[in-house]
């Protein structure tokens, strides 16, 4: 399983990764929880749903990789179709395909769940 995590950065890097964790994850729960109050019609919320709940992964950064492009996926599919703000959705898949490439860093469940482990 570790094999799927590029690295578990500490220090300075990994203090960035955990920023762009809560940036994203922020970001997509907020979208996700404005489009629940404002917008009636099902189509455009079911991807702007599926973000928030990646939002939810993406903050605890459990399963980072495989989240990240889902994410990437998800607003891709939201830029191009049109349910949503085309500018934000690409600064998000960005963000989330970045993410999967870099890796969670060490303030993570991916880090805890499976990172190298030390026998002393």
């Amino acid at each position: 399983m570790q094999r799927l995590f590029s690295t578990f950065a500490s220090g300075w890097p990994g203090l960035g990764l955990l920023i762009q964790r809560l940036v994203l994850g922020s970001a997509l729960l907020y979208h996700g929880v404005a489009l629940l109050m404002g917008v009636h019609a099902v189509e455009p919320m079911v991807a702007e749903l599926i973000g928030s709940a990646l939002g939810l992964f993406i903050l605890t950064g459990l399963w980072t990789p495989a989240v990240g492009t889902l994410v990437a996926v998800v607003e891709v599919w939201i830029a191009v179709t049109g349910a949503g703000d085309a500018t934000v959705a690409i600064v998000l898949a960005t963000l989330g395909g970045t993410l999967a490439m870099i890796g969670p860093g060490a303030w993570s469940m991916d880090a805890r769940l499976f990172g190298r482990k030390y026998i002393g």
